[in-house]
């Protein structure tokens, strides 16, 4: 179900909700799940340059593997859309879908202020 519509989802929308709800929930917030989500909320106010990246690639990638057993993640790239906001581009193996070459490409944006690189 859509947490924004509340209608039905299927397939790959529903697992980009999945994954978006992983990666932007803090440690620590979730009632009787406090170990639920990501560490990507300890990264604000620290640059983007190449060690921050990695920081969050790691970080995205502890989560997913963690909590989404149905998508096995393979790249991730941090993008920055004309009005400053995040979002992640997530490639990996789609293990709900029958397909043999389930690649999955999905775009996800980030609620938690991220500041480019300069």
């Amino acid at each position: 179900m859509d947490r924004h519509t509340g209608k039905r989802l299927a397939g790959r929308d529903h697992l980009r909700q999945r994954l978006s709800i992983i990666l932007n929930t803090p440690l620590g917030t979730r009632v009787n799940r406090l170990d639920f989500g990501s560490m990507l909320f300890e990264l604000i106010d620290q640059p983007m340059n190449a060690l921050g990246r990695l920081r969050l690639f790691a970080a995205t990638a502890t989560a997913i593997a963690r909590w989404e057993p149905l998508f096995r993640l393979t790249r991730v790239a941090l993008a920055f859309a004309a009005d400053g906001k995040a979002q992640l581009e997530l490639e990996g193996v789609d293990l709900e879908s029958p397909a043999p070459n389930a690649l999955a490409r999905l775009s996800v944006p980030l609620t938690l202020p991220l500041q480019p690189a300069t």
